[in-house]
């Protein structure tokens, strides 16, 4: 069974732990700590990484063998650790999976896609630049649009308010769900549950 790379994307250090755009490496916290609270660990391809295995298959078995990774670059960096990631591990295109902020989804929802434009964020388009590829799985967390005038830059690099960090557990839970679900299931399957209006 291929091995899968989820990678979550984010800034390193203290200063933007708890930033908008380092939502996508908090799922990666969150699903790291479902598994017998893996531990990231520094690699050489510039990121810290844990190895488990994601979701359940159908019968019950457990899913797929998946590197989780978290670059430790800076975001518009991310392109140089995905690749090596990629190399070191043998992983193809279609086995990698990426859990990023989305400013053009509502606050607090989750969507998955293949491919398709990166919607000016950096992250993905250093990553498309060093695959030669926009062809990856994509895990796309809603945080919604800045208020009033503010620019998206100055949004996504700040906290989470008091209010959204009241939600931000149940955010962090369903991205984590939904890559699991996407690298057990598949595409479909995780696009029929997170695509559908929630009742």
């Amino acid at each position: 069974m291929d091995t899968w790379l989820v990678v979550g994307l984010g800034n390193p250090g203290a200063r933007y732990a708890g930033n908008r755009h380092n939502v996508g490496a908090m799922v990666v916290d969150e699903l790291a700590s479902r598994h017998g609270g893996a531990r990231l660990k520094a690699h050489k391809a510039r990121a810290s990484v844990a190895e488990v295995r994601l979701g359940v298959l159908p019968g019950g078995a457990p899913g797929p063998k998946a590197v989780l990774a978290v670059p430790s670059s800076y975001m518009n960096e991310s392109g140089g650790p995905v690749k090596a990631l990629m190399q070191f591990f043998t992983i193809d295109t279609d086995h990698l999976v990426v859990l990023h902020d989305e400013l053009d989804i509502p606050a607090g929802e989750v969507r998955l896609k293949k491919g398709g434009g990166e919607g000016g964020h950096n992250g993905l388009r250093s990553i498309s630049s060093a695959l030669g590829t926009k062809e990856y799985l994509r895990v796309r967390i809603g945080i919604g649009r800045p208020p009033g005038r503010m620019e998206a830059a100055d949004f996504v690099l700040r906290d989470f308010s008091v209010a959204e960090r009241k939600e931000l557990p149940f955010l962090l839970g369903d991205a984590a769900d939904a890559a699991e679900q996407l690298v057990a299931e598949g595409l479909l399957s995780a696009q029929q549950r997170w695509h559908s209006p929630r009742v």
